[in-house]
């Protein structure tokens, strides 16, 4: 008798772990934290709500495993950039551009982001694992940073998380009031052009920001 997908995925435990997360990562962004139905997500893996409290602990649990594995996702992603091995400038590009195209393709990143911001980041405060995957990402900002004032590239001593903020803050914005704005200014910010506009645009302000000397006054990093 043939196994049935079910059947297979007994035999694959890690297979079914994964499958949660990807149909619970839907579900948290689209109704949030408490909008969201464990019921729903066991009937649309073909679990159930003891299989994935065994797995997860708690609906709580769940949430915060969906969370982990969205961070994870990005800074993975940053890590196969090698951008040690380029120039200052041409690894910083690259690194934008990775979190603007990520941004972009990955919708319901932003919203459970910004999900968790509603919540005060409490249950992002109880993850042993987000705090040590985005230290990568400034390490990676911090050795550009240093790379680039050694080579000349770079004249200003900047705050890798500073710069790091500025480069999320535009990438983030453009989808999470993708709607709001469209509607307002009655711009399709998907639009092949003006995507690739303001992908250049965010790039060219970050790096030309870094090429210009301190303000007098102004504290480096």
């Amino acid at each position: 008798m043939a196994k049935t997908a079910k059947d297979a995925r007994k035999n694959d435990p890690e297979r079914t772990r994964e499958d949660i997360l990807e149909v619970a990562t839907e579900e948290f962004s689209e109704f949030g934290l408490s909008g969201a139905r464990v019921d729903s997500i066991a009937e649309k893996t073909r679990t159930s709500k003891r299989m994935i409290y065994y797995y997860y602990g708690s609906k709580e649990g769940l949430y915060l495993a969906v969370l982990e594995r969205a961070y994870r996702k990005i800074r993975s992603l940053e890590s196969d950039l090698q951008l040690s091995a380029l120039p200052p400038q041409e690894a910083l590009r690259q690194l934008i551009g990775t979190t603007f195209d990520h941004d972009e393709e990955n919708p319901d990143f932003v919203r459970l982001v910004s999900i968790e911001n509603i919540h005060h980041a409490m249950h992002m405060k109880r993850s042993s694992v987000i705090a040590d995957l985005n230290i990568s990402v400034i390490r990676t900002i911090q050795d550009i940073l240093d790379r680039g004032l050694a080579t000349g590239a770079f004249k200003r001593q900047a705050d890798a998380i500073d710069v790091h903020m500025l480069i999320s803050a535009f990438c983030f914005f453009r989808v999470s009031n993708r709607y709001t704005f469209g509607t307002i200014f009655e711009r399709d910010l998907s639009e092949a052009n003006l995507y690739a506009r303001h992908k250049s645009l965010i790039t060219d302000a970050v790096l030309s920001y870094l090429r210009s000397d301190n303000l007098a006054g102004e504290g480096g990093s």
